[in-house]
């Protein structure tokens, strides 16, 4: 199997669990929508547009305003979002106020006033010198008057323990392994702002960061086309199995996964290629 494309979402997965991996990448099994990731979807969405204001305009009131136009934008992208909260409307006013409260914390992390991001959303894209081609989304890209790149990850959820911040950091490294090889420049910083704790992660990337991250992104693939080509795509139980859409397939927990696809190698290669984040589900 040729080289082609992985994201960090997908990188995650396969470190996760491959098998978690195969269901998302090779069966695409669908995954239940869940009000904690549409309301990620909406606070993001609020967050990019709140700077197409003014600075004098990008206030608490202002991005709160904005929340149940973006939810209304959501469900007409994802038509079952409707049925989330049962047609209940306290429900759904309750969650709605659960991203505005998101919302104002931000406020209280950052002052968009003096803020003026280079790139909201922005796709990178570079290629390995293995063919390997590296892409996603970075939420926000600061510049400074120098050129010093920052890079910004907004996440609703609660910032993770100290023994666990390396792994929150792959997807920032990710990010910033492909500015490096597209600009010539490491970022200055990475951040992480967890809306759900109020808190704030920060870190100085160099080039050694960066070098491995590379060579762990390439021994990645290197198992996902070694799983691919065996169709070994073994679990790897953890607690996270308690939020996972696909629990019930999994042997790990008595299931049975779906038969592997006859074309399995072929659709890693495809489905790895498109594995980009679309206007769909954040995840926290």
């Amino acid at each position: 199997m040729a080289p082609t494309a992985l994201s960090p979402s997908r990188a995650a997965d396969f470190m996760q669990c491959p098998l978690l991996y195969r269901f998302r990448v090779v069966d695409r099994l669908p995954q239940v929508p869940s009000p904690a990731a549409a309301r990620g979807t909406v606070v993001h969405a609020v967050l990019e547009r709140l700077f197409d204001l003014p600075a004098g305009g990008r206030t608490v009131e202002a991005a709160q305003g904005l929340v149940a136009g973006q939810w209304d934008r959501l469900r007409e992208l994802e038509p079952e979002l409707g049925t989330l909260f049962g047609g209940d409307p306290d429900a759904v006013a309750a969650w709605l106020a659960e991203a505005q409260g998101l919302l104002a914390r931000w406020f209280e992390l950052e002052d968009p006033t003096r803020l003026e991001p280079a790139h909201r959303e922005l796709y990178v894209e570079t290629v390995l010198d293995d063919g390997l081609v590296l892409r996603g989304y970075v939420d926000r890209l600061d510049l400074a008057a120098d050129g010093r790149m920052r890079v910004v990850d907004y996440k609703t959820g609660r910032a993770p323990r100290e023994a666990y911040e390396a792994k929150a950091l792959f997807q920032m490294k990710f990010y910033a392994l492909v500015l490096w090889r597209l600009r010539g420049q490491v970022p200055a910083q990475l951040q992480l702002v967890y809306l759900g704790s109020g808190e704030v992660l920060r870190y100085q990337p160099d080039e050694a960061d960066l070098l491995a991250t590379e060579r762990k992104v390439k021994a990645l693939w290197t198992a996902i086309e070694r799983a691919a080509e065996t169709g070994d795509w073994r679990p790897s139980p953890s607690k996270l199995c308690d939020w996972c859409d696909h629990r019930a397939l999994c042997p790990a927990w008595g299931g049975t996964p779906p038969p592997l696809p006859v074309d399995a190698v072929d659709a890693v290669t495809s489905a790895a290629a498109s594995a980009l984040r679309t206007p769909g589900l954040e995840e926290e």
